[in-house]
């Protein structure tokens, strides 16, 4: 059962929009899935309680007091979403079960910055060799400089970059109603769905 988790310490940087996709894209594809998130605040939960019960089911996650993350039977596939701050004995939790991390970041010099401490991190890790790493441009703006300037800096990262986002309002609309890019007609998102075929080719091995 893979598990897949979306991470970031810097806050704000567009891990629930990406956890709660990845999420959808598998459910679409007849997977069991189950969606979760390792911050109190429960958001992936949150955005759930949202989610018309006709579309492709996505179960939350049963968390019992010692906090082990306990999928419901019959899941194929987790997606765990993370808190800004992720780091310490939270951050060893999620890599004792990770099999991949997503890391979403947007171009900014401050999402950058921590994005290189945390690859670094990841990279020093004693599972570095069994965990696969990926990047995700979010929010990307074409033709600007901030644009350029991510570009290059990835590039100078040992670590693929699967995607790249573009900055529109379809994933705000879509997330105030549960909804993901496979619950409304492909017409109506058809560039975003282009911009997620290597992220879903990776997901999906």
């Amino acid at each position: 059962m893979p598990v897949i988790v979306v991470a970031n310490p810097k806050g704000g940087v567009g891990k629930s929009t990406l956890a709660t996709n990845i999420a959808g894209c598998l459910a679409a594809a007849g997977h069991a899935v189950m969606l979760g998130d390792v911050d109190r605040q429960q958001s992936a939960r949150q955005w759930l309680a949202l989610r018309p019960p006709q579309l492709p089911a996505i179960s939350s996650w049963e968390v019992a007091s010692d906090h082990i993350v306990r999928p419901p039977k019959g899941t194929t596939h987790v997606v765990l979403d993370t808190p800004a701050g992720l780091h310490g004995k939270r951050l060893e939790a999620v890599m004792r079960i990770a099999d991949r991390i997503l890391i979403p970041l947007q171009p900014s010099l401050f999402d950058i910055q921590a994005t290189h401490t945390f690859v670094q991190a990841l990279r020093q890790h004693r599972r570095a060799g069994e965990v696969q790493l990926g990047l995700v441009g979010m929010r990307v703006r074409e033709h600007t400089r901030a644009n350029e300037q991510l570009h290059h800096y990835l590039s100078t990262l040992p670590v693929p970059v699967l995607g790249w986002l573009r900055d529109t309002q379809n994933y705000v609309q879509l997330a105030a109603r549960g909804l993901t890019l496979w619950d409304v007609a492909p017409s109506r998102v058809e560039r975003d769905l282009e911009q997620w075929q290597p992220l879903s080719a990776w997901i999906g091995q």
